[in-house]
């Protein structure tokens, strides 16, 4: 057995290990094969591993300085499958991407400044740039706070997360099929590519109303298999392929709000209904309420922007709600910026123990 130094962190509302990409195999299979048995992929509980039994628990972070002049660090996000020895580093994943710029400044590859130190951080699943905002009173990292995000307990201290430019962070184009909204065996969609490709879904005709429980929608097995079938032919309508090993495009049901906000969506992971809402997930929506012509903008319910093109989308989902500030060129209208708060906390450091899985 080998002990691979690691930490277990909170990012948002998922959780998994943070590791520096000098500490893993650089043959990606075997780095697959460490990252399998480090969560105990394969099993529902994951009972051989550090995984939690859920897509949200089993995430993986690989953190590492960068060699890009407009960039201090890179991430390469992992999904580790629960119940499948699998894992997909297609999608980038926007929570687990608030606990990167702590791990980096405790790890020593990024120098904190006081009160607080911004990093240009670089995720290589997409090739997009985010910055990061975190709070670094005394040089130090600050994990307690007052902030809080729904679906997770508690309040801790402010990460703001800005994603820069992340239309075409998959498919290379924000409307990858050329339209803004089409119909896909019946049912009124967009596919939209912006921080994470998704296949936007009218909840109405799926006979939804986007206002259901994540375990509502999980137990309708007949809604699930037509929302995969309809997944898998909106992946080749956006040029991905066969998506069937893949988890983007992710699906989103959405639907007018209930109260003030914005509007009301489920974000599927993709076989499954997030119990929140991914950060990604959340930069795209709140894009394409802003972007005229999708089901988003049809459904939104939608503020005036203020003179630099600022507005807050706030979109309800099943824990609650979440706001992304937009901002959209006042000129051309196409979406420069979008930001969303999260919090992180570091739950354990120390080391992981797995065969050795040198190449």
């Amino acid at each position: 057995m080998t002990r691979i130094p690691c930490a277990l962190m909170r990012g948002g509302t998922s959780r998994g290990p943070v590791f520096l990409a000098e500490d893993l195999p650089q043959d990606i299979p075997a780095r697959d094969a460490l990252l399998i048995e480090a969560l105990g992929a394969g099993h529902p509980l994951q009972i051989d591993g550090i995984g939690g039994g859920n897509p949200l628990t089993s995430k993986v972070a690989i953190v590492g300085r960068s060699a890009r002049p407009d960039a201090d660090i890179d991430y390469l996000f992992a999904q580790v499958n629960v119940t499948q020895a699998l894992v997909d580093t297609a999608p980038n994943c926007g929570n687990m991407l608030a606990a990167v710029g702590p791990f980096a400044i405790e790890r020593g590859l990024i120098a904190p400044c006081d009160p607080e130190t911004r990093i240009v951080i670089f995720n290589v699943n997409t090739g997009k740039r985010i910055e990061a905002v975190i709070q670094t009173p005394g040089g130090r990292v600050r994990y307690d706070g007052t902030t809080r995000i729904d679906g997770v307990p508690g309040s801790a201290a402010p990460v703001l997360l800005s994603f820069l430019d992340a239309a075409g962070s998959k498919t290379g184009r924000l409307l990858p099929s050329g339209m803004a909204r089409e119909v896909v065996d019946g049912i009124g969609v967009t596919h939209f590519d912006m921080a994470v490709a998704a296949v936007l879904i009218d909840a109405t005709d799926m006979g939804k109303t986007g206002h259901e429980t994540a375990a509502d929608l999980d137990a309708d097995r007949a809604f699930m298999a037509r929302l995969e079938a309809l997944r898998m032919q909106s992946g080749r309508i956006m040029g991905l392929g066969d998506v069937g090993a893949m988890v983007v495009p992710k699906p989103v049901l959405l639907g007018a709000p209930s109260d003030d906000a914005t509007i009301a969506a489920r974000y599927f992971m993709p076989h499954s209904c997030h119990t929140a809402l991914a950060v990604t997930g959340a930069v795209c929506i709140a894009s394409a309420c802003c972007t005229p012509g999708t089901v988003a903008h049809a459904l939104a319910r939608l503020p005036e922007a203020d003179a630099e093109g600022r507005r807050r989308i706030v979109i309800q989902h099943p824990s609650g709600r979440i706001p992304v500030e937009v901002q959209q060129d006042t000129r051309t209208g196409l979406v420069t910026r979008a930001g969303v708060v999260r919090t992180t906390r570091m739950i354990f450091d120390g080391h992981v123990h797995t065969h050795d899985h040198a190449a």
